[in-house]
């Protein structure tokens, strides 16, 4: 799931001139690139009733045929609709193998809420059209084009570069990278992760504003907060009522807010944004970097749910149920809060403070385990010098003047499950989102085209 977030700030829109050098890949390249593109989002790959196979299998035969041997191409999975595609470009060995991740399922689309066939790829006015154009079948396409464009030039890096593109990241039951790792660890082992499905290329009216690389993301957890008692009539109120008892609660979880906390990550994100923002903006966040860190310029930065949320792990109530009739007294009343955790801290520990802060015995708090990987943990990658300068020194190349900043997504990836199994992870979309027209998971989904081409470019020069 692609999680791009809006940093809309007039300091920050005007602070960069966009430009720097053009996709230089050729002809030859872009076009291969399009048609790979063009191929992926023709294939329906959603859970209901698509198959990541088919997309897995015509990506690797596309390998083959650009000369890759077949025992560096596998298709594999759980079962016939969820597979795999794994391919290995072998390397000298002199170090030890680079993954690129990247999940060929998207999410569900209707015919009748697009104004044209969610499943044909389609190119107006200067955009590419079409499910998962931006979610994340752009980052498939791309990948495979470095993959084969490095190839047929007889590239032999230092390291093997392994390419695994995966299902149902966007939900179902069979992720594609947790399945890797738990039955063919061997076959996806690197040294660390590439992933293009998370980070942030923000794009502002043409502007670019930053390139953000995700080392860490916030992990996901829902809890059921439920209180029950014996209801009765409601001509017979009473002291006891489950649906007061549980409003009171949830006041007192609004009005808590989880520790300040910055990690390697945040820290160095903060450090980078102050100069880009500036103002009082930027001030407030050189001051929370001081030690001990300014409570003030910290009560002002958490008045911004964007950076509150990069500071903090936050918790909210998303869903309310209760009662079974109008004339009765409600014997039951529950609430799904929805958390979103920091880095080194687990669903116990926030289950504890939920406890804590709701203040009530009759209100119980239990785990919700999803239906997917049902993490506990999700640790932060360290900032690998080798990555970071790589970013650095193409972001330069192709567009000078533009930051490189790391980030913590608030939003999830599979890069929670492969940092979880101790895979150094780093989210590099390699194309530029627009702020505020990131369409991923909605009608009429799309990126530009000129943002395509240079992502083509930059992966392959990274």
């Amino acid at each position: 799931m692609k999680f791009r977030t809006s940093i809309l700030l007039a300091a920050l829109a005007c602070s960069f001139v966009g430009g720097g050098l053009r996709a230089q890949s050729d002809d030859a390249t872009n076009k291969l690139a399009r048609d790979i593109y063009k191929q992926l989002i023709e294939i329906n790959t959603t859970d209901s009733v698509g198959s990541t196979t088919v997309a897995a299998e015509a990506m690797a035969q596309r390998l083959r045929d650009a000369g890759y041997a077949a025992d560096d191409v596998q298709v594999i999975g759980p079962n016939a609709r969820k597979g795999n595609l794994v391919a290995r470009l072998r390397g000298t060995g002199a170090q030890k193998p680079m993954l690129l991740i990247c999940h060929l399922d998207v999410v569900e689309a209707r015919r009748e809420d697009w104004s044209m066939d969610p499943f044909q790829f389609i190119e107006k006015d200067g955009y590419f059209y079409g499910r998962g154009s931006g979610d994340i079948k752009d980052g498939d396409a791309i990948l495979m084009t470095a993959m084969i464009r490095l190839k047929q030039e007889g590239f032999k890096p230092d390291r093997d570069i392994i390419l695994a593109l995966t299902a149902d990241e966007e939900g179902g039951r069979s992720n594609g990278v947790e399945w890797l790792i738990k039955n063919h660890r061997d076959l996806i082992d690197a040294e660390f992760i590439l992933n293009p499905d998370a980070g942030d290329f923000e794009l502002d009216q043409g502007k670019k504003l930053l390139v953000g690389v995700q080392a860490a993301e916030k992990l996901y957890q829902d809890f059921d907060v439920k209180v029950t008692n014996p209801g009765g009539h409601s001509s017979l109120p009473g002291k006891e009522n489950a649906i007061y008892e549980l409003a009171d609660g949830l006041t007192r979880l609004e009005h808590y807010q989880f520790p300040f906390e910055l990690s390697e990550v945040t820290r160095e994100y903060f450090k980078r944004e102050a100069d880009i923002v500036g103002g009082s903006t930027g001030a407030d966040m050189k001051a929370i970097l001081k030690t001990p860190p300014d409570e003030a310029a910290i009560a002002r930065l958490s008045e911004s749910p964007f950076y509150n949320a990069r500071m903090r792990t936050t918790c909210v109530a998303t869903r309310l149920e209760g009662g079974h009739a109008n004339n009765a007294l409600p014997g039951m009343a529950r609430a799904n809060v929805n958390c979103r955790i920091l880095p080194g801290h687990t669903p116990d520990e926030v289950q504890a403070t939920l406890e804590k802060v709701l203040a009530d015995p009759n209100i119980s708090v239990s785990q919700i385990v999803s239906s997917g990987s049902g993490l506990r943990s999700n640790p932060l990658s360290t900032l690998q010098p080798s990555v970071m300068t790589a970013v650095e020194k193409v972001a330069a190349e192709m567009w000078p003047g533009v930051p490189v900043v790391p980030v913590l997504d608030a939003g999830a990836s599979d890069g929670a499950i492969s940092r979880a199994a101790g895979f150094p992870t780093y989210g590099i979309p390699g194309v530029f989102m627009d702020v505020d027209d990131d369409r991923s998971h909605g009608r009429d989904e799309r990126i530009r085209v000129a943002s395509f081409y240079e992502g083509v470019d930059f992966y392959y020069r990274l």
